[in-house]
């Protein structure tokens, strides 16, 4: 049943996470022009799996600013793809980590315990930012929404990929978060290859309500170009299923 969630962080974890959101916000007033839009998508109370893509390491700040309520996030417990000098932040905050190999057991039993306490979890169904184009979801969203009948709301995150280069030629960049419609309940029955066809179904549902609130040439594999979906096969493979043990995290 994973860890009882009450709502309530430790006294020491919530002294820093305030600290950390205040920060992130004058990091973002400061560094960007951020646009949050859809807002009013977001459930005001209940269980809450926030779905977002992912394609750059500073994602979970921006969902970190763009919501009002404690966000508790899955995450590769290394991060192969983000600056050395920013991986102690998400420790700092707290975060349900995942070795990658291991079916990420221990996360998902703890996030279904934030789940099953009325808390919210932030997951990145890609499962990881080696690419700047959609690709396909991991089953571990799935899997949360079923076990838990919570429902799932998508995000879309643009921006981060360019700000930084741009800050470097001295220009803010301009970042936006799309917050669409919440999905689900979502359901699921029988057993091995029937219950993972539904949850990859599932999955699918929710990459493509993701798409809609991306710009189009980032849509990957759930675009309507058949040259975008073309130019994005070389990306969906999961770079950790390979059995390259150099490349994984």
């Amino acid at each position: 049943m994973g860890i009882p969630y009450d709502g309530r962080a430790g006294l020491g974890r919530r002294v820093i996470r305030r600290f950390l959101r205040a920060l992130i916000r004058l990091a973002f007033a400061s560094l960007s022009h951020l646009e949050i839009v859809g807002a009013e998508n977001i459930p005001e109370e209940g269980p809450l799996l926030i779905a977002a893509n992912h394609f750059h390491f500073a994602d979970p700040v921006a969902m970190i600013r763009a919501f009002p309520d404690p966000i508790e996030f899955i995450g590769g417990a290394q991060m192969p793809f983000a600056p050395r000098i920013v991986r102690f932040i998400p420790k700092l905050w707290g975060y349900h980590a995942v070795y990658r190999g291991t079916g990420a057991r221990d996360a998902l039993r703890d996030a279904e315990g934030v789940l099953r306490g009325g808390g919210r979890v932030g997951i990145f169904p890609e499962g990881g930012s080696w690419a700047a184009v959609l690709r396909p979801a991991r089953p571990g969203m799935a899997f949360l929404a079923v076990r838990t009948r919570a429902r799932i709301l998508p995000v879309g995150l643009d921006g981060l990929v360019e700000l930084f280069p741009g800050l470097l030629r001295g220009r803010r960049g301009r970042v936006t978060v799309r917050i669409g419609e919440p999905l689900g309940p979502f359901s699921a029955v029988g057993t091995g290859r029937q219950r993972r066809r539904q949850l990859d179904g599932v999955g699918e549902t929710v990459m493509q309500a993701i798409a809609r609130l991306i710009p189009a040439p980032r849509r990957g594999r759930y675009s309507s170009d058949p040259q975008v979906r073309a130019a994005a096969r070389a990306s969906e493979a999961y770079p950790w299923d390979r059995g390259d043990r150099a490349r994984s995290p």
